[in-house]
C-alpha cells in the first residue's frame, strides 16, 4: 500500500519513487500528482449514488435536502429544556472513493503511466489529508443548509466525508489523526460527532482542492 500525503506533494513523490523505483523521476512526479488528484477530487457516495466534484455540487446538496428536513422535523418535535447547554452539531457522513478519471486526465498522452496509476489504486492507497485538501469536504463545509431546505434549520449541520471505498484515509489535525478505512458498502447516516476537528483551511489548499 502506497501512502500519499495530499498536503505535501514532495512526500508523496518520495513514496512513489520507493514503490516504483524503475520509474524516471519525471514520470514518478506525474504519478504522484495524479494520485494526489485522485484523492483531492475523490468521488462522493451518498444513498447509492455517485457525485463528482465540483460538477455535482448542487445535485448532492439537493439530494441531502430530505435528510436535512428529517433532522429539522426531529428537532421541532423535541422542546428544549430551559437552561440546557448548547447542543452539538448534527453530523451527516458521506463516503469517498478515489477518482481514477481525475488522475488519468493529468496523464493524457502517457498511456503507460495510466496503467501504473490504475495499478497503484488497485494495490491500495492510504491518503493523509487535512479537511481542506478534499474538494467535497471543502465545498460541503460551506453549504447554507437553511437555504437548501428552504426554511430555518435550528441546529448546525456538519457534513463529514471519509474514504470508505478503494482507499484508506487518515485525516490529520490538531486533535490527532483519524483513520477511515475502506468498506464494501457506503451508507449515509446521522450521528453525534465524537469531537469537533480543528479547522485548518488555507487559501492555497482551497484553490488546489
Amino acid at each position: 500500500m502506497i501512502t500519499i500525503h495530499l498536503t505535501k506533494l514532495e512526500t508523496a513523490l518520495e513514496q512513489v519513487r520507493k514503490s516504483y523505483p524503475k520509474l524516471r523521476p519525471t514520470d514518478a512526479a506525474l504519478i504522484a500528482s495524479a494520485l494526489s488528484l485522485a484523492g483531492r477530487h475523490a468521488i462522493a457516495h451518498y444513498e447509492g449514488e455517485e457525485y463528482v466534484w465540483p460538477e455535482d455540487y448542487e445535485r448532492l446538496a439537493a439530494a441531502m435536502r430530505s435528510q436535512v428536513d428529517m433532522i429539522q422535523e426531529g428537532i421541532e418535535a423535541v422542546k428544549p429544556k430551559k437552561g440546557a447547554p448548547e447542543e452539538e452539531p448534527i453530523t451527516i457522513n458521506v463516503g469517498l472513493s478515489p477518482n481514477l478519471s481525475a488522475g488519468e486526465k493529468s496523464l493524457d498522452g502517457y498511456d503507460k503511466l495510466k496503467s501504473v496509476l490504475s495499478d497503484a489504486l488497485q494495490s491500495g492507497v492510504e491518503f493523509l489529508y487535512a479537511p481542506s485538501d478534499i474538494g467535497w469536504q471543502w465545498a460541503l463545509d460551506r453549504v447554507n443548509w437553511s437555504t437548501v431546505a428552504g426554511k430555518e434549520v435550528s441546529r448546525r449541520i456538519k457534513v463529514k466525508t471519509g474514504f470508505t471505498e478503494g482507499a484508506v484515509g487518515i485525516e490529520q489535525g490538531a486533535a490527532g489523526s483519524k483513520r477511515r478505512a475502506a468498506k464494501a458498502k457506503v451508507a449515509a447516516v446521522v450521528e453525534e460527532p465524537v469531537e469537533e476537528p480543528a479547522e485548518d483551511v488555507s487559501e492555497e489548499a482551497s484553490e488546489e482542492a
